[in-house]
């Protein structure tokens, strides 16, 4: 990716687009804002604000300084017309904003002054206030953030298009240790973030028929009457970069009814049916997944998705027609990703957005589509790949049924000139598949429609090719590459570990944290002992922080010069917690069994949420939750063992997480997880991994060596050879006594208080199905355990291998992630914006 001439922009008279006084960053002026805010926006006077109200205050008063930065990146690209990325993601898992705009317009201590003016003494006291936006839920909608968030600081410019939920996902409580689901209340108290612009509200249509015609020119047309429309109201949040005047902007998208009250239904004493539209629509904006267990709950995911996704395409659409720019050369200003297979819709909406309002003919919409829309595939799993029930798809969006048989048809005949008389392949691309209840396979879609499809590791892009799209690969290998993950320094070092970062700093200079690259001059200081040990302390400042959050949460002390032990993630059987909670207890058993003299003395501990609907997972926690309960009460465990359970994971606790982990548990069945991204923040802060060769795992040994990795279990190959084999997963239990125990400890109910049939689905499940491989990892897994407990005895050693990790993570910056799209994938440049007004 090259870089562009910085755009000289003057702005009009006074010199600045607000207020020079509103755009100051010293200490004074973020007061001053503070105060007016407070008077004028919250109504409020100084010495009766609470600390919500001063965050609201400092909030606005710093999303006032981004203003003119975010005006101005809006103007270069009016005034300067060339590409932009639409990242279209059902998730962005943002998190907290404020410290992180403070962070890149580099006026945390400014802030911290101002706040002392008002008697507080701590930013972080304020910082906390902060409510964590319910816009995502795991790793695809962090990934998306982190992107966003190099997009800005590259200078790249791009909008994320998605849905302003009302409600995440849900907020996770432990009662009995069960998880209990409540609701994710995230904008109660405002959200001082986002920008509401009505006036550029979309039409979505839904349901009804369609119909043929012919135009003025004598040819054959279609057209859709849906019998029900939604509005879609966007909210713009502006996205700055670090240290840079480059803002680019979240545009997420409310739904509104089209008739919000109806007055007859009223007067007639139907008071429901008066409001029925307008929550009907409402209701597309409600909730971040609603549980697709239900039809209802599967039309209403669908019907999110070509919400979202529809009004992103017409606001790209109206965007060229403001500035004037041939609806033809959309590729050319426009390059759509996919991330995943929520927005695949998009293929075909974009074709009837073109065909049916725009008048194109079939060929040069299909070009415009294809040369535009990129697809990242996330996963291997088969549920996780979208299929949509065709009468359900028909009931919804029948004119996009249309399109897209179409678009099969066409491809298809593509397919059998290349392959005469081999009907096997038809049906296993075809975007329609045949068996059982007729289908459309979303990802299929998505990679006929797609200029490029990339998986997001190297072993998962090749499996990608391998063993998901494999005909696909056959037809078009030059649509398949790959794009590792990578995640942001400034969310996940700068911010997350300020005493690493304030290390890094002095030892190699500030430009770390937009080249990570640098990271490996941190190599020359491996053997030196007094920069080991302050490197370690930098550890241990934040395993003392997590130690205290732990202890207010949950009324349990841990010591912070145990080995912190840490899983979190989101709870799925595939990435084996509880293949993590065997081993805690087998650790246990030993100890109980006075084997524990080569034991470190851990502190084990778990985070993450389950699917409402997904049962294994959801006992997986309660298993946790009960070992826990069981090793923390036991005297003998006292500075030997403890388990914790964090309730209700996200990227506030992240960002305690990740600074204060040891040991990073990566333990996925091979070739199950797509790529990964908690191993590299873990990394990133000197964590040590422990993990099968799965996702990006594989890169992470690879990079920081084997050494300083400690690797178990079956790789992808064996796996799939056991799996084809008749694998017997009671073998593997009883060639290891320890695992016999451990399971039949459970089947007593020691961990449940007697109850010998709470863990029955589990341990059952184990003992005769086993579908990702706990049983055959397990005796490796101990293994690689006990090597970790040999390791952690040398603290110098252990010292040294965790600062190897951090110095060799460079290659996982979000940054190198992006920079790879823009050059082989979405072919855009930089776009710097130089305000020539004085902001300082």
């Amino acid at each position: 990716m090259s870089s562009s001439k910085p755009l000289d922009l003057r702005l009009p008279t006074p010199g600045c687009y607000a207020d020079p006084e509103r755009a100051g960053i010293d200490a004074d002026a973020v007061f001053d804002g503070m105060t007016e805010h407070l008077f004028f926006t919250l109504g409020k006077l100084a010495p009766t604000a609470s600390l919500h109200d001063l965050y609201m205050a400092l909030s606005y008063a710093v999303r006032d300084r981004l203003m003119t930065r975010y005006l101005a990146s809006m103007e270069a690209i009016r005034a300067q017309p060339q590409k932009t990325v639409a990242y279209l993601s059902a998730e962005f898992l943002i998190g907290p904003q404020l410290n992180n705009n403070l962070l890149n317009l580099g006026i945390q201590k400014e802030a911290e002054e101002a706040l002392r003016r008002f008697g507080i003494e701590s930013l972080a006291e304020t910082l906390e206030v902060e409510e964590e936006p319910g816009l995502g839920n795991g790793g695809l909608g962090r990934l998306a953030a982190c992107y966003m968030e190099s997009l800005a600081t590259l200078q790249v410019p791009a909008v994320g298009y998605g849905i302003r939920y009302e409600f995440g996902i849900f907020n996770q409580i432990i009662r009995n240790g069960w998880q209990v689901e409540v609701t994710d209340k995230w904008l109660k108290g405002g959200w001082p973030w986002e920008l509401p612009q009505p006036d550029e509200a979309c039409f979505v249509g839904f349901g009804g028929r369609t119909e043929s015609y012919i135009d003025d020119k004598g040819n054959y047309r279609s057209r859709w009457i849906p019998n029900e429309n939604a509005i879609g109201v966007p909210h713009d949040v502006p996205l700055l970069g670090y240290r840079v005047n480059s803002c680019n902007r979240l545009r997420l998208w409310r739904a509104d009814a089209t008739e919000s009250f109806d007055f007859y239904a009223f007067n007639i004493g139907d008071y429901y049916g008066a409001v029925e539209e307008k929550v009907g629509s409402e209701t597309l904006s409600k909730v971040l997944y609603p549980n697709d267990g239900t039809d209802e709950g599967r039309r209403l995911r669908l019907k999110q998705q070509h919400f979202f996704v529809s009004c992103s395409l017409q606001d790209m659409l109206r965007s060229l027609e403001n500035r004037k720019i041939s609806i033809k050369d959309f590729p050319k200003h426009w390059t759509v990703q996919l991330n995943d297979t929520h927005p695949a819709i998009a293929v075909a909406e974009l074709m009837r957005l073109l065909i049916d309002d725009r008048y194109l003919d079939w060929e040069t919409a299909w070009e415009i589509t294809t040369q535009s829309v990129a697809y990242t595939n996330h996963t291997l799993l088969p549920e996780a790949l979208e299929k949509w029930d065709l009468g359900l798809f028909k009931s919804l969006l029948p004119r996009h049924l249309e399109i897209i048989y179409e678009i099969n048809r066409r491809f298809l005949q593509q397919v059998r000139l290349r392959y005469p008389g081999n009907d096997n392949i038809l049906r296993k691309v075809s975007i329609i598949d045949e068996e059982g209840g007729k289908a459309i396979r979303m990802a299929h879609l998505a990679t006929i429609g797609a200029h490029h499809i990339n998986g997001v590791a190297a072993l998962h892009s090749d499996l990608i090719k391998r063993q998901l799209l494999p005909e696909f690969t056959k037809i078009w290998p030059e649509k398949f590459t790959n794009v590792t993950n990578g995640v942001t320094p400034r969310r996940w070092v700068a911010l997350a570990n300020p005493k690493l970062a304030d290390l890094l700093d002095k030892e190699i200079g500030p430009s770390w944290i937009t080249n990570m690259e640098l990271l490996k001059n941190l190599e020359s200081r491996e053997n030196d002992s007094n920069f080991l040990e302050e490197f370690g302390n930098t550890k241990l400042s934040g395993k003392i922080k997590l130690a205290s959050y732990i202890h207010r949460q949950s009324g349990v002390l841990v010591d912070p010069s145990s080995m912190f032990d840490v899983q979190v993630k989101r709870i799925h059987q595939y990435k084996r917690q509880h293949l993590n909670a065997l081993q805690v207890i087998t650790q246990y058993l030993r100890i109980k069994n006075g084997q524990d003299q080569s034991l470190a003395p851990r502190t084990v501990i778990f985070g993450g949420k389950a699917a409402p609907g997904y049962f294994m997972a959801k006992l997986i926690i309660r298993f946790i939750n009960g070992i826990a309960e069981t090793v923390n009460a036991d005297p003998d465990m006292d500075g030997r063992l403890k388990v914790i359970f964090l309730a209700d994971y996200n990227v506030k606790l992240g960002e305690q997480v990740y600074p204060a982990t040891d040991l990073s548990e990566q333990i996925s069945t091979a070739g199950k997880e797509a790529s990964g991204t908690g191993n590299m923040k873990f990394a990133m802060n000197g964590a040590l991994t422990i993990g099968t060769l799965d996702g990006a795992n594989v890169e992470i040994r690879e990079k920081v060596g084997e050494q300083n990795f400690f690797l178990f279990g079956k790789t992808e190959s064996e796996i799939m050879d056991l799996q084809n084999a008749n694998y017997m997963p009671q073998s593997y239990i009883e060639e290891l006594p320890e695992l016999e125990e451990a399971l039949h400890l459970i089947d007593l109910g020691h961990f449940s208080n007697g109850d010998t049939e709470l863990f029955k689905p589990l341990t059952n499940n184990l003992r005769t199905r086993d579908p990702f491989f706990v049983m055959a990892d397990f005796a490796d897994y101990l293994r690689a355990q006990d090597s970790v407990n040999r390791a952690w005895i040398d603290k110098k050693e252990w010292n040294r291998m965790s600062l190897i990790n951090c110095a060799r993570s460079g290659f996982f910056s979000s940054d190198r992630s992006i920079m790879e799209y823009c050059n082989s994938i979405w072919n855009v440049e930089p776009l710097p914006v130089e305000i020539t007004c004085d902001v300082n």
